[in-house]
Order: C-alpha cells, then sequence, then structure tokens
C-alpha cells in the first residue's frame, strides 16, 4: 500500500507517464461531472499590479470539502471494481485527502476508513467523521498513523487510496487544469502548488498535452522542496526534515510516479519563503476575503517572481482547511512581516509625564497604540527607570523608520522587539 507500489505489477513509473494520454484527464472530467464543484477564474487586479500579469484565480478553497483533493480521491474510488468497492477503502491522512476519499465513499455508498495521528486537531476529525468515514486516531506522527491503517488494511482486505503517487489520482487532479483551459482559452502559465507532486503532475500532464505552449511552474515551501532537490539531484530523495506553515505540503519524499510526470511535463519550480506565505495568505483575505490554508496561497507567494510581464496567469488556490487559531497566528506574522505591527520596549525616567510624552510622539507620527505594559520590576539596576514596552498599528517598515527617527530625536534609546 506504498506510495512506491501505485502503478502496475512490472511497470516502470516511466512506463507509465508514457502510456497516460489526454484520454485519461477526459475520462475523470466526466466521473466527476456533478461531484466536483466547477471553480470558476477569478481576475485580480492586486495580484496582477505586483507582478506584471494579468492573474487569474483558481479557487479550489471553494471546492467540495474545501480542496482539490476531492478530485483524485473520486477518480480512483469510483473506477474499482464492484467486488473492490464492497470490501472499503481505507488512507491515512490527517489533512484534505483524508476528506477527500471520506466525501468519495459517502457518494459511492461504501465503508471508508481513515487512519489519522491522534494529534489532529479536533475540528479536521469531526469535518472527516462528517462525511460518513470511520475515523481511527492512532500515534502522534502521520508514519503512526500509516502503519495503523497498512495493519488495517491486511487484517480487514480493504483497498487503500494513494494521496498522490497514484495515476488515478493524479488524473482527477488534472482535471483542474482542464476547467482553467475551458475558461481561458488563451492562458500563458499555470502555478500550482507542490507536496508530494500529484497535483502537479495532473495539471503539468493536461496541460502539456492539450496546450503545449502553455507553462506549467510548481511551487514548493523552501522548508520543504522535496520536488525541486529530486529535480537537482535526478533521483528521488528523502529530506531529512521538513518545517513549513504550508502543512498540506510538507512532504519529505516525493512519489517516484510523480517525479515522473513532473520531470517530464512540468516547466519550472518556484520556492517560497515562509514570510512569503505567510503575505500572500493575508493579501488574499484582505483583497479578495477568501480564507485558504498555508499549502492554498504557495502560487500567490510566487507570483513576485515570475520572469513573463504581460502574460495571462492562472494561480491555483489549492485549498482553505485551516483553523481559525493558526489563520490568527499567521496574519499575525505577516503584519510584522509588512511592518504593519511594531513592538518596542524604552526605560523611562520613573516620574509623572513619561507616558504622555511616548504617546503624543506616537500620535503625532500616526501610530494607532493597541498594548503597552508599564514595568518597574523589569529595571533591575535602577530603582529610577522603569521600562515601558509599546505595540502599535503602523503602515510600513518606512513609518516604522519615521516612528524610531522621532523618539530617539526626543532624547529616548529605542529597542525595537519586532
Amino acid at each position: 500500500m506504498s506510495e512506491k507500489k501505485a502503478k502496475g505489477a512490472g511497470e516502470s513509473p516511466e512506463d507509465v507517464v508514457n502510456r497516460t494520454s489526454i484520454d485519461g484527464i477526459f475520462r475523470a472530467a466526466q466521473q466527476l461531472d456533478g461531484v466536483a464543484i466547477k471553480t470558476r477564474l477569478i481576475e485580480s487586479p492586486y495580484f496582477s499590479d505586483i507582478c506584471g500579469n494579468t492573474v487569474y484565480l483558481k479557487p479550489e478553497n471553494l471546492q467540495n470539502t474545501g480542496s482539490f483533493k476531492l478530485r483524485g480521491a473520486y477518480n480512483k474510488i469510483s473506477q474499482l471494481p464492484d467486488a473492490d468497492l464492497k470490501k472499503g477503502v481505507i488512507t491515512a491522512s490527517a489533512g484534505n485527502h483524508a476528506q477527500g476519499v471520506a466525501f468519495a465513499a459517502n457518494h459511492l455508498g461504501i465503508h471508508a476508513v481513515i487512519c489519522m495521528p491522534a494529534t489532529t486537531p479536533i475540528l479536521k476529525v469531526e469535518a472527516t467523521r462528517a462525511y460518513g468515514a470511520e475515523v481511527v486516531l492512532h500515534g502522534d506522527t502521520f508514519d503512526d498513523a500509516a502503519s495503523k491503517a497498512q495493519e488495517l488494511q491486511k487484517e480487514k482486505g480493504y483497498i487503500y487510496i494513494p494521496p498522490f503517487n497514484d495515476v488515478d489520482v493524479i488524473l482527477g487532479q488534472g482535471t483542474v487544469a482542464k476547467e482553467i483551459i475551458d475558461d481561458c482559452k488563451d492562458i500563458d502559465a499555470i502555478l500550482v502548488p507542490i507536496g508530494g507532486g500529484g497535483f502537479a503532475s495532473g495539471v503539468a500532464l493536461a496541460t502539456k498535452l492539450a496546450r503545449p505552449n502553455v507553462k506549467v511552474i510548481g511551487v514548493e515551501p523552501a522548508g520543504a522542496a522535496c520536488m525541486t532537490e529530486a529535480m537537482s539531484k535526478n533521483k528521488i530523495v528523502t529530506l531529512p526534515a521538513v518545517d513549513t506553515v504550508a502543512d498540506g505540503c510538507a512532504v519529505k519524499t516525493a512519489g517516484d510516479l510523480t517525479f515522473e510526470f513532473c520531470k517530464k511535463y512540468l516547466d519550472e519550480i518556484i520556492t517560497v519563503s515562509e514570510m512569503e506565505i505567510m503575505s500572500a495568505l493575508l493579501s488574499l483575505i484582505e483583497k479578495h476575503k477568501l480564507i485558504a490554508e498555508g499549502a492554498g496561497v504557495l502560487s500567490l507567494a510566487a507570483l513576485p517572481k515570475l520572469k513573463m510581464k504581460g502574460k495571462k496567469v492562472a494561480a491555483i488556490i489549492s485549498g482553505g482547511n485551516i483553523d481559525i487559531s493558526t489563520i490568527s497566528a499567521l496574519i499575525d506574522k505577516a503584519l510584522i512581516a509588512r511592518g504593519r505591527v511594531f513592538c518596542f520596549a524604552v526605560q523611562l525616567p520613573d516620574k509623572p509625564g513619561q507616558l504622555l510624552t511616548i504617546s503624543q510622539i506616537l500620535a503625532d507620527q500616526d501610530a494607532n497604540v493597541t498594548k503597552l505594559d508599564h514595568d518597574q520590576a523589569m529595571v533591575t539596576d535602577s530603582f529610577k527607570k522603569v521600562q515601558l514596552t509599546v505595540t502599535c498599528e503602523t503602515h510600513d517598515e518606512e513609518h516604522i523608520k519615521r516612528i524610531i527617527a522621532a523618539l530617539e530625536k526626543a532624547g529616548y534609546d529605542i529597542d525595537r522587539v519586532y
């Protein structure tokens, strides 16, 4: 049931890639008709301006289950023989694939078992159960859950549904590209996130077989760039660790099948930093009132790095399954990175009027104070001083520099916290 065994017996990954045709994309689109939402392109003046191209958003965060993953899972499950459907399906996932498999199984009226780490947020667990799946919580990591899924598969005879390294899953994901091309016949480029590579494989395959001149650009978080590493070494590699807010793309090892698809059909891979991801998320919320997860905005984060200008570009928002506390934390970090929040500490003489003076300087500089802490105990070398820590809303980094300059001109020694 491993990702390595997702092809036919005796077939190499290259054989699978070479025999896969555009017909599989059209069949997948037929399978998904009436099941998956045909998410419509949204033109974005804001993202167009920042990269010098006409940008269209493909909002798969508005898809059933909140992610593109439904497409591949449903295409795979719906084509299983009746005898396999009666056995039920199983997978291991803590994210979007879990909900995609659960939704597909529910729609087809079959039993689904989803193994998830015991540490999975309860909201994701309940969302998966809401689609009718049996959820088995086991271990602390994905690997623990995957081991449990292997155990149950052997014991119960379930059919395993791979998250990315499977040709039917890949063809289902490729229907996103078909919809983009149908909606914008003269599209010049498509940006697609990369985790294990199934989504990028499907999008690149469908695009290149239908419109060979359209560029397909994969986007990976710098902290989990397994496909970039594989491409550079021309072989599958396993990263020692992954660390990214784009948890849906936090994959150490690309699939052997997806590697071959990406190698053949993908034009380029762009890597993006954590701050670029968080900034893209903030922009999407502010400018389009849309919520996405970290992995969902990878394509948006890559837009300023495009080498092309004056082209029509589709940026796929791959998913929107993110909890409120995570959104809050990411927004806070993005605001700090953009210079929209400024926190500083300053030692003041312990006498009346000092706080008023600081407040007046900030008001004169159009900074809105949101928090302050006036603490005498923080200053251990003098009983005549207090430490003031101030957090305020600012416009940008240049605004912060003007505030610091005004405070220093007034004789205050500022220690910037963030």
